[in-house]
């Protein structure tokens, strides 16, 4: 196949009038489908896409395909927190002391026959944790009877520093009552010995499990992510929980430790930072509705508010021509035409056109983002980021979804910064981490099934040919090419023994490179003849995948070579180049995130998974809480 080289994709005729008829298409990101499947060809296919309603309902077809059967995406879920278990400390007074090789470590203490003797002031304590530290709990004193936290009849220093880590708990967004334990009063005596050990024994007890819930959390995150949404991918972050307890018990720099199982990156810090700023903050906020909608003669209670901001930070200038207006008008709900010119003024002055309509981004240039939704941005980033490795990895590709953007980072460089597109908010992007394998110049798009069943299906039922005249070739299970005119396609319904793709071309979906990671959701980078996407300030617009402005320096990024190269690869038609260098890739989603300079920046919430994470935490919390 000759390639001509990039040139601008000019959209048929036929075209034109079925955008009009059905409105202008959302970019696939996996395909080009509401362009007519794009396909390379040369002429207008024959009808529009998608076909014209029947005037009377089709039959259903035959050999038990169903008509109306579709592919459905992942699921939300209304998470469920695992309930906590009352820790059987039985086994404890019935274990033996360790006198078997594995546990040939083990070197009683002084306070070690103490321990033994205040393990019956457990019989009746009740002390709830997650089954696996429970589990933990158990096997390590089991293993190892002595005090980790106690030293003769007093709190250790081991102890004191624990105590005041998990107090600190909300500088890292968690949530100090997860982890409150209570702490015998220093100073004080008792004649009665035994229910002296009895409340140290308990002090140790419940100061391990609540100290392993925080090395949990603060490796792991509080929320199963798994759990919430099939959107969500990650793999597990396996944590011995015995031997966190072993380590500490051995050890005098308990806060290096446990803060040690925080994610050890720059962007953590920065989020911190950010969290600090926003706790100390005390900022008057007013909060006006984001989706404000307002013209002159209209009334609504958000005016004053919008008013007042203006009023705090007028300068010299627009003090002197709309002062006077704004404090004789201050407490108006109506808007009335007088303020029009402030308010154009204000638009100007934000660089947008004045117009005089009070919408969403002249809210967003007063009000900004509230200090509530802000810290909730912070604290649902600093969860999210511990789903992730600690040690993100150098160099990388970062894909911040809510910023539609894609980012190459090498020694903390951000070399590379493009305008992505991704899936739309009924074909969204997945939250996962992948490693890019390979550079695929002038690919084939091979059709994902759910494409196939739900987009072109319909179509092929009344014209089966469609397929063989765009330019996709269908092979069979076997791999064999057959045409598309050939298949009975009313037959099937979402299971179709049958692939589609579509030949490398000028308007191929993928356009003139993808740039693969292997992953269960099919996702990747790639170009796209659709230009104008990305002149768009929301660009939720595709099937899935990620649509980049600048895919060859991307690719050059992740290849270690020049835009120059990559120009002369494309030269040759269909090839691929594997990456040698290991690079990972998050295809990531954070409403809050650190700039290079460590700058935190706000994005909207395209998917609305934040309130779904914050619902997730209240049921942990919940189930957490001592009432629980």
């Amino acid at each position: 196949m000759k390639f001509l080289g990039k040139k601008a994709t000019v959209m048929p005729l036929v075209a034109i009038s079925a955008t009009l008829a059905f409105g202008v298409p959302q970019a696939g990101a996996q395909g080009l489908f509401e362009m007519l499947f794009g396909g390379g060809i040369k002429h207008a296919p024959q009808g529009e896409f998608p076909p014209p309603p029947p005037k009377h309902k089709p039959k259903a077809p035959a050999g038990g395909g169903g008509g109306g059967v579709k592919i459905s995406g992942p699921s939300y879920y209304t998470y469920k927190a695992d309930r906590l278990v009352r820790i059987d400390f039985s086994a404890l007074a019935a274990a033996p002391l360790p006198a078997t090789p594995q546990d040939a470590a083990f070197v009683p203490s002084a306070t070690g026959a103490a321990f033994r003797d205040a393990v019956a002031g457990l019989s009746d304590y009740e002390l709830y944790a997650e089954p696996d530290i429970a589990k933990a709990l158990i096997a390590y004193y089991s293993a190892n009877p002595d005090f980790i936290w106690v030293t003769g009849t007093s709190l250790n220093s081991r102890a004191q520093d624990a105590v005041r880590v998990l107090g600190e708990a909300s500088s890292y967004g968690l949530t100090p009552a997860d982890y409150t334990v209570d702490v015998p009063a220093a100073g004080t005596s008792t004649t009665d010995a035994n229910a002296q050990l009895k409340e140290l024994v308990r002090f140790e007890m419940a100061l391990s499990a609540r100290v392993l819930r925080y090395a949990h959390d603060a490796q792991n995150g509080r929320v199963e992510p798994n759990r919430m949404t099939g959107y969500y991918d990650f793999p597990a972050k396996p944590l011995d929980l015995q031997g966190v307890l072993k380590t500490l018990a051995h050890t005098q720099e308990v806060r290096t430790y446990l803060e040690s199982r925080h994610p050890q990156n720059a962007e953590y810090q920065a989020l911190r930072v950010e969290l600090e700023s926003l706790q100390a903050s005390a900022e008057n906020e007013i909060v006006v509705d984001p989706k404000l909608l307002l013209k002159p003669g209209e009334t609504s209670p958000e005016l004053p508010k919008l008013l007042t901001l203006i009023a705090r930070n007028l300068d010299d200038e627009m003090g002197g021509a709309y002062g006077e207006i704004l404090s004789r008008l201050a407490s108006s709900q109506f808007y009335d035409p007088e303020l029009v010119p402030v308010i154009k003024a204000v638009q100007q002055k934000a660089g947008m056109k004045g117009d005089g309509v009070i919408g969403p981004r002249t809210v967003a240039s007063l009000a900004g983002t509230s200090k509530a939704d802000r810290l909730l941005k912070v604290e649902v980033a600093l969860e999210e980021l511990r789903w992730l490795p600690s040690d993100l990895g150098s160099p990388r590709v970062f894909i911040n979804q809510p910023a539609f953007t894609a980012s190459y980072i090498d020694n903390g460089e951000e070399k590379l910064k493009t305008r992505a597109v991704i899936g739309r908010t009924t074909n969204q992007t997945a939250f996962f981490y992948d490693q890019i394998k390979q550079v695929d110049f002038h690919p084939y798009w091979g059709v994902p099934q759910s494409i196939i069943v739900n987009e072109m299906l319909p179509r092929l039922r009344n014209d089966p040919g469609y397929l063989d005249r765009a330019g996709y070739e269908v092979t069979d299970s076997r791999g064999k090419r057959v045409p598309s005119s050939a298949v009975n396609w009313g037959a099937y319904g979402a299971n179709i023994p049958f692939n589609v793709r579509q030949q490398p071309s000028e308007a191929n979906a993928l356009g003139e490179l993808k740039i693969l990671f292997p992953n269960k959701h099919a996702i990747y980078m790639h170009d796209t003849p659709q230009k104008s996407f990305f002149k768009q300030d929301m660009r939720a617009l595709s099937h899935g995948c990620v649509r980049l402005q600048d895919p060859r320096g991307m690719a050059a990024a992740v290849l270690g070579t020049s835009v120059d190269d990559i120009a002369e690869k494309l030269k040759h038609g269909h090839s691929t180049e594997d990456v040698t260098r290991k690079i990972p890739v998050y295809v990531a989603y954070f409403t809050a995130w650190p700039d290079m300079s460590g700058k935190v920046e706000y994005f909207g919430d395209v998917y609305d998974r934040d309130s779904k994470l914050k619902q997730a935490l209240d049921a942990t919390e919940a189930v957490r809480s001592p009432s629980s």
